[in-house]
This record gives structure tokens, C-alpha cells and sequence, in this order.
């Protein structure tokens, strides 16, 4: 076959896409498009082919806006014809997503490559139709100025594509390329995604049911708008309540270990991090052992926290309120409690680290809700493009009506709730993925899973359990929705990270995505549901332990016995 011809015969009728390179790897193939390959570049564990393409229109605008882009930037990975096992696996992006897809020096999508050398799937991604401008220091890398228009308005179309249309365009691509290669249809296509690639399944399940048999849908980012805006209110407390001065990271994790401490023990044995953070009440402002002495507590260290600090934490392990004030974790720990009243977001969990040291360094960026370098920057950057104000966000957001100049320094309590509820008007509506209604989807066949870790350090965990109950709402009790959709919960798990907690010694059995993946597929493929899924600690963990997850809204209940082994809890009813 033509590679050249076939590929753009696959397109001949829609002249929006471009194929902007293919690219032949064979099997030993150092996986890289550039003369000079980046450190520990992998190799190629059999043929394939890579084709990327530009799905236009994209935006115009002036040379080097951030919100100019040729259109969404896609990389298809294809197997050869004889290792093809006729499934499609399309992952999700993360952040603000953005990239180079559309380069042909760049280098190439490894994890994509990886599944289409070793899976056997054509895999695919996208740009989520904008480039990634390069980071500044203190810059996070593919941040949302591009949603900006020189002149301070919002950038509907690349929105769009970032919102939705990308991820479409993915699948429709995707199902042309494999037509024209391999001269038939995928049996069965799936999504995999997390964090903003898990909204991007949400997304496609409300608005694409067609596209996917079977979505991963993972510590999904699914209430973009209010979340995103909401990861700013810790640093706000700071401003507000400590005047800008943010606790040590020895300060952080004093009390959060201690919260971890009170509320960690299954039978005579801590586990050095909380399975049942829904009844964890440990208030900092009542333990003397973390409070200084001149604040009545009897720690001495330079660690030892003020009751202005203790109290801080209380507000953010809560979350947003419309005045900064916060109930008594005895009466309302905040987890299992919805928004309304004066509560407008969640708040993270007791034992969570919220500076967030092994994101930050996982992802090389500044991750942390409490970072003592300021916020995540992709939560002020939407501060700035829910009031159309560049000046609101850090200093990382370029825009030619202004640069962000840390504007949200500036935000009283009420000025912050007003610009948070503001992001839930109907006008963001297309960057969050919370439509209940997944009739559409269940009726065509489509299964969808879930998993978030509770100690997620970026993702309130609450945000998709709230939406798994209106789900169940909406679509007719528990066991209809769990014949399509099932949710799971993480004790310990971050985001991202297998111990999202503020304890490093904590061995909290982790998620393997690929093991999770199988579960899809089986599901999809042969019928067999996801139940209660055993979870152990990797090679080389502090502690050997082994744990279950079960489906949403059920829990692991200990039942006695060894609690570092699974067969001590069962899966039992909701609190």
C-alpha cells in the first residue's frame, strides 16, 4: 500500500484535515521524529506507523498570541496489519492539555507509541487544538491564556475544541485511518483517560455516545470550570488569614500527619493513612501537641503551628465558603457534605499532602494547592477567564490586553465565591462534563469506569461521587446505572501518585491502569461486570498489604483479622 495515497483518500472528502507527516518505525526503531533523541528515547517493540494530522479550522490571530492555533494537532499510532488486534485504544489528555503535534520534529507521543507496540491497538491523542507554549520559570507548561483573545475576550473555538470537539475529532480520525490501512473497522474502540482526559470521557459519554464501547474515565476533572477556580482558595486563605505567609512544609505535614494519626486505625494497627476519611474530625485548634505554647499548645519546635494556622487548614480541609468561615469538624467534617448554604467547593481531605511534593516533581511543575510558591497556576488562569481579567492570574498568563499580574492577591472572600459560582453559569457550561443523563450511552451498550483517589492532592474526590449520586438520580436507582457505570474510591491514592497523603511511609495499594483497563475490555468484550477489585502495594512498598475497592456507593468494611490483607473487609452498604 501507498502510504501517502491511502491515508489522504481516507480524508478526500473533508478538506478541514491535513496530514502534516507519516512516519514508519521499524521494530528496534528508536521511537523518536528528531536527528537528536531525547534521554532514554524507547525502542520499538515491533513495526509501526505514525500519522499526525491538523484538524482545522483553528483560530487566527497574531503571530505568537497564545490563542492563535492551525487547528487540533491528532498523532495516530498504528500496528502493523498482521499484530492489529482490532481494537482502538484513544487516550486522554491532561491539564489544559496542548502540544506539537503538528511538528514533524517533535517527539513523539511515547505512552500512545507504547500501546500500539505492545497492545496491539491503534492508539491515538490530541493537542486538545492548541499548541503548548514553552514554560517560563514558575510557568506551568500548556496553560489556558490560549482561551484569551488579544482583545481580553474568550476564545470560543479553541474552547470548544479543548472542551469537546478535539477528543471527537480523535475518534472520527481515528476509525477513518484504520479503515483505510487495514481495510476494515475496529471491532471495538476505547477511551482512557485521567484528570482532564477523565472529563474528556465523561464528556464523550454525555455528548458522543457513539464514539466508544468503553470509556476510562479517571480522577476526571469533570466540574472544570468551579474546581479549577476553586484550587486557588487555599492559597486565598493564606492571603487573607495569615497575611500571604504560607505554613512550612514542616508545618504542613505536622498536622496532617497527625490528622492521619487520629484517624487511620483498622483493628490494633495503623495504616499510616485513613480508609474511612469520611469519619475523620481531627481539628489542629484542639491539639496541643501541634500548637505552639503561646497559643496555649504545648510543641515548642519551630514546626508547631499558631491557632491562625490551624485554623487555615480547617478552611481548606473543608473548602470554599462564601465568607471564609468554616463549620467544626465535629458537627461537619466537610466530606460528606454537599454544596449550598455557604459552601461553594470541596475542600481536601485530612491527611492529604497539600504542597503536593511528588506531583510537583513527577510533573516538573507547581502543583500544589499550599505550595509555598503560590498557586496552580491553572486554577488562577481560570480566575482570569471566568472575568475575562488577564491581571487575575500569575504571572505565567500572556495576553496582549495584559499579562496576569497575581491579581487574585487582591480577592476578598465574597469577590472569590462570586467569581467561583460564576464559573458554573451556562456560558462554561461545555467545559464541564456534569450532565447526568447517560441514557444515550447506556442504551447503545457502552460501559464506563471510574477510579479516584481520596487523598487526590489536585481533584476533591467529592466532585465525582456528587456526580455518580445525581447520575443514580436521574437514570433510575443504583442497579441500572452499575449495569453501564461503576465507580471506584482509592484510600491513599493521589493523583497520579500512588500516596497522595501527607505520610511518605504510608504503602496504600495502588491502581494498575492496565489491569483496570482489562476489566473495560472484559466488560465490554464478554459481559463480565466489574465487582469487588483487589488492590496490593508494588515491589520494593514499606508494607506488604493488600486491599479491595468495591463499586460506589458500597465500602470496604473490616470484618476482623490481618488489616493488611484483603480478605479481612467485605464490600458492604454506603454510611
Amino acid at each position: 500500500m501507498v502510504w501517502d495515497a491511502s491515508i489522504r483518500n481516507a480524508f478526500a472528502d473533508d478538506p478541514a484535515t491535513e496530514v502534516v507527516l507519516v512516519e514508519c518505525f521499524a521494530k528496534g526503531d528508536a521511537l523518536s521524529l528528531s536527528d537528536a533523541p531525547a534521554p532514554q528515547t524507547p525502542i520499538a517493540a515491533s513495526d509501526l506507523c505514525l500519522v499526525k494530522l491538523i484538524v482545522g479550522p483553528g483560530h487566527p490571530g497574531p503571530a505568537g498570541a497564545p490563542s492563535v492555533s492551525p487547528g487540533i494537532g491528532i498523532e495516530v499510532w498504528l500496528p502493523s496489519r498482521e499484530n492489529w488486534n482490532d481494537r482502538i485504544h484513544v487516550l486522554g489528555g491532561g491539564g489544559w492539555d496542548g502540544g506539537s503535534h503538528g511538528s514533524a520534529n517533535a517527539i513523539a507521543e511515547l505512552r500512545a507509541a507504547m500501546v500500539a507496540a505492545n497492545e496491539g491497538a491503534v492508539s491515538a491523542h490530541s493537542d486538545g487544538g492548541h499548541p503548548r507554549p514553552g514554560a517560563m520559570p514558575g510557568q506551568v507548561a500548556g496553560g489556558g491564556d490560549f482561551a484569551m483573545n488579544p482583545d481580553g475576550t474568550l476564545n470560543w473555538v479553541l474552547l470548544n475544541d479543548f472542551a469537546s470537539r478535539a477528543m471527537h475529532e480523535v475518534a472520527l480520525k481515528t476509525k477513518a485511518l484504520a479503515n483505510a490501512y487495514y481495510g476494515r473497522a475496529p471491532k471495538y474502540s476505547y477511551f482512557d483517560g485521567a484528570s482532564n482526559g477523565g472529563r474528556q470521557g465523561l464528556n464523550l459519554a454525555q455528548n458522543h455516545p457513539e464514539d466508544f464501547d468503553g470509556i476510562l474515565a479517571d480522577m476526571p476533572a469533570n466540574n472544570w470550570s468551579s474546581f479549577m477556580a476553586a484550587t486557588v482558595y487555599p492559597q486565598l486563605v493564606f492571603q487573607r488569614d495569615l497575611n500571604g505567609e504560607v505554613p512550612s512544609e514542616k508545618q504542613q505535614d505536622l498536622v496532617s500527619n497527625a490528622a492521619i494519626r487520629t484517624c487511620d486505625k483498622i483493628g490494633e494497627e495503623h495504616l499510616g493513612y485513613s480508609m474511612d476519611i469520611a469519619s475523620c474530625r481531627y481539628d489542629p485548634t484542639t491539639d496541643r501537641d501541634v500548637l505552639c505554647v503561646a497559643d496555649g499548645g504545648n510543641n515548642s519546635s519551630e514546626d508547631a503551628v499558631t491557632m491562625a494556622q490551624a485554623m487555615a487548614f480547617n478552611k481548606i480541609w473543608y473548602g470554599p465558603t462564601i465568607d471564609g468561615s468554616v463549620p467544626s469538624p465535629a458537627i461537619d467534617n466537610g466530606f460528606d457534605t454537599k454544596r449550598g448554604g455557604k459552601r461553594i467547593w470541596y475542600g481536601y481531605p485530612r491527611g492529604t499532602s497539600l504542597y503536593n511534593a511528588i506531583f510537583s516533581k513527577l510533573f516538573q511543575t507547581n502543583a500544589g494547592v499550599a505550595n509555598r510558591t503560590g498557586p496552580f497556576t491553572h486554577g488562577t488562569d481560570m480566575l482570569a477567564l471566568i472575568m475575562q481579567d488577564a491581571r487575575l492570574a500569575s504571572t505565567n498568563f500572556r495576553n496582549a490586553s495584559g499579562d496576569g499580574v497575581d491579581g487574585w492577591k487582591d480577592l476578598t472572600y465574597s469577590e472569590f465565591a462570586r467569581i467561583v459560582e460564576l464559573g458554573n453559569a451556562a456560558q462554561f457550561e461545555l467545559l464541564n462534563s456534569n450532565n447526568p443523563d447517560l441514557s444515550a450511552f447506556c442504551s447503545l451498550g457502552g460501559k464506563l469506569m471510574t477510579w479516584h483517589g481520596i487523598h487526590d492532592e489536585a481533584i476533591p474526590v467529592q466532585g465525582i461521587t456528587d456526580y455518580y449520586d445525581r447520575v443514580v438520580e436521574a437514570m433510575g436507582g443504583v442497579d441500572k446505572v452499575q449495569s453501564f457505570y461503576r465507580l471506584y474510591l482509592v484510600p491513599g491514592a493521589g493523583h497520579a501518585t500512588p500516596n497522595g497523603t501527607s505520610n511518605p511511609a504510608a504503602s496504600p495499594p495502588i491502581v494498575d491502569n492496565d489491569k483496570f483497563y482489562q476489566l473495560l475490555v472484559d466488560w465490554v468484550e464478554k459481559g463480565i461486570a466489574p465487582g469487588r477489585i483487589e488492590l496490593s502495594t508494588p515491589a520494593g512498598s514499606p508494607a506488604t498489604r493488600s486491599q479491595p475497592i468495591c463499586p460506589y456507593p458500597q465500602r470496604a468494611t473490616y470484618i476482623g483479622g490481618n488489616p493488611n490483607v484483603a480478605s479481612s473487609f467485605e464490600c458492604g452498604s454506603s454510611r
